[in-house]
């Protein structure tokens, strides 16, 4: 935990930016969240593989987003700043990237200032809303980003804390629907359907020790393709996390119980 974390008072249950952070290997993170995470992961041995896997298919999307000429990103659900985040991966491809990070918790966000440093050429910018508070978030966001112009979307991780009674898929149209066309949509998302049994018991556990913070829905496939309604999905399509676009040394594994894609507005 580094002083940023020791700072703020102890909490009494896990959050899932800390949570991310364990599995990640970080440091940012209490007791109570390294209890969850290791609860979660002997219920379920995928999660931390998952969890690298889901932030490796991360780096390989803004690669392709950035040799496609986008050069703006609007990354939701920031978490906790760990190895490779959208902004250095992005302005390693194109220094001049400009990238927004949106987390609903000031933590995160205090975290997110201090560790996510922009390259000279490029801009990184935070603002503080909830996913579902979609005018905010352009608002904001138009401040550093040209929304006439394309932006890369990153729902990476995130949506699975927005329950069905609240809509996910409208929530991404609605944000999809304000963002200029060629602009991406790159999600990543927890497969109910993939080793369900496991994901399940995670799930529970997760939820129980997670009190007071957004408890995580996790989808089919099918499901999940609801989010790219009227774009034009990139091949491979909707996969699990290692087929999509896996590099030469890459090995495919499809009991990694996360659904991924990458879709273009025309």
């Amino acid at each position: 935990m580094n002083e940023h974390a020791q700072s703020t008072p102890h909490p009494g249950n896990a959050h899932p930016a800390r949570v991310y952070n364990v599995w990640l290997g970080g440091k940012d993170h209490y007791q109570v969240d390294q209890e969850a995470a290791g609860l979660a992961a002997r219920a379920n041995p995928t999660i931390v593989p998952s969890v690298r896997a889901n932030r490796a298919f991360l780096g390989r999307a803004v690669r392709h987003l950035a040799a496609d000429g986008i050069r703006q990103f609007l990354d939701i659900g920031t978490g906790i700043p760990a190895a490779d985040n959208t902004h250095e991966v992005a302005q390693r491809a194109a220094s001049e990237s400009r990238v927004v990070y949106v987390d609903n918790d000031p933590i995160v966000l205090s975290h997110a200032r201090a560790l996510l440093v922009s390259g000279p050429d490029g801009h990184t910018d935070y603002v503080q809303a909830d996913a579902r508070d979609v005018d905010t978030i352009l608002e904001a966001a138009s401040r550093t980003l040209d929304l006439d112009r394309p932006v890369g979307l990153m729902l990476v991780a995130i949506l699975q804390y927005i329950k069905d009674s609240e809509d996910p898929w409208g929530i991404t149209r609605r944000l999809l629907d304000r963002l200029a066309p060629g602009s991406y949509l790159v999600l990543s998302h927890p497969a109910v359907d993939v080793t369900a049994p496991e994901v399940a018991a995670s799930m529970r556990i997760y939820n129980e020790r997670a009190a007071g913070h957004a408890s995580a829905t996790p989808r089919t496939r099918e499901e999940v393709e609801r989010f790219c309604e009227g774009l034009e999905i990139l091949e491979p399509g909707v996969v699990t996390l290692t087929r999509w676009r896996p590099g030469p040394g890459d090995a495919p594994d499809d009991t990694l119980p996360m659904w991924c894609a990458v879709a273009r507005k025309g």
